[in-house]
């Protein structure tokens, strides 16, 4: 199949747009006992002997065989962990063979994203990580989160690509761990090492937004191309793949949690079943 790529023209209503963020938000914390974003939040403390009423699902086997008798673990009360959306606004992501371009969903899931973790009482921060200087501090307000995604929903297309430069640039603002996602397409070349080293100290999700034209769908045969923000040229063909099994298992390596999301495909039940698992990994891990 051919795809035809274009530009998006026009930025989507506000109010449908709005709509669009909260479903998103209700799906995304419905069923959620406790919060899909604290993730490392619960820290183990130590062991202590088994009394009668604690749950069996925190015994400690490794000090139970050791000593001879039951022993649980205790941990800290859970943390609300603050969370760092950083989102890509390079040109890369309004191009598109599909109605909605990778950049329309990528700031229509920071939005639910947001509010489903302020409504979970962790706080929001919200970074571009492409040309434009957006840089938010996290925050409790869900009007205030609305108002950066208004920003957002209004795109230019003449921006580069500065994931990596931006992971640098904000480490060494961030005083406490946290819940950094990256919503982007992954053209930065620096982009991979940047969140590898974010990794070492906080908790990381990468949501890569892929269109079908980027996996060789394009009418087949070599084509010389040139990258949407940096102007380089290079030639690929009906095969190539911007993003391959290599960059993901550097990903997985770092303990970065990774979710490829295809612009023709339903993106919700993907969303949901990843926040709902790598929170509950995250916590049986603790």
């Amino acid at each position: 199949m051919h795809h035809t790529a274009h530009l998006d023209q026009e930025p989507p209503d506000s109010r449908q747009f709005e709509i669009a963020v909260r479903r998103l938000a209700n799906a995304l914390s419905y069923g959620q006992e406790s919060s899909p974003f604290l993730g490392a939040g619960i820290e183990y403390v130590q062991s202590r002997p088994y009394q009668s009423g604690d749950p069996v699902k925190f015994i400690d086997w490794r000090v139970t065989a050791r000593t001879g008798r039951f022993h649980v673990k205790e941990y800290e009360s859970p943390k609300q962990m603050p969370v760092y959306l950083l989102v890509d606004t390079s040109a890369s992501m309004c191009i598109s063979s599909q109605p909605l371009s990778k950049y329309g969903w990528a700031v229509q899931i920071a939005g639910g994203l947001a509010l489903a973790a302020v409504d979970h009482m962790n706080p929001v921060g919200l970074m571009s990580v492409g040309d434009r200087d957006l840089h938010h501090t996290p925050t409790l307000s869900r009007s205030t989160v609305m108002q950066w995604m208004h920003q957002l929903r209004r795109y230019r297309l003449v921006e580069g690509t500065t994931l990596g430069q931006r992971v640098r640039e904000l480490l060494p603002r961030v005083e406490q761990r946290c819940l950094f996602v990256v919503l982007s397409d992954l053209h930065d070349p620096d982009g991979i090492p940047a969140i590898k080293l974010m990794a070492q100290n906080h908790d990381c999700a990468v949501l890569h937004f892929e269109d079908p034209a980027e996996r060789g769908r394009t009418g087949g045969g070599i084509y010389r191309a040139i990258e949407a923000e940096t102007g380089r040229e290079f030639v690929a063909h009906g095969r190539s793949r911007w993003f391959g099994e290599e960059e993901t298992h550097q990903l997985a390596r770092a303990g970065v949690d990774y979710l490829r999301l295809r612009t023709d495909q339903a993106v919700l039940s993907k969303l949901q079943y990843f926040f709902k698992h790598r929170g509950a990994a995250r916590r049986a891990s603790a």
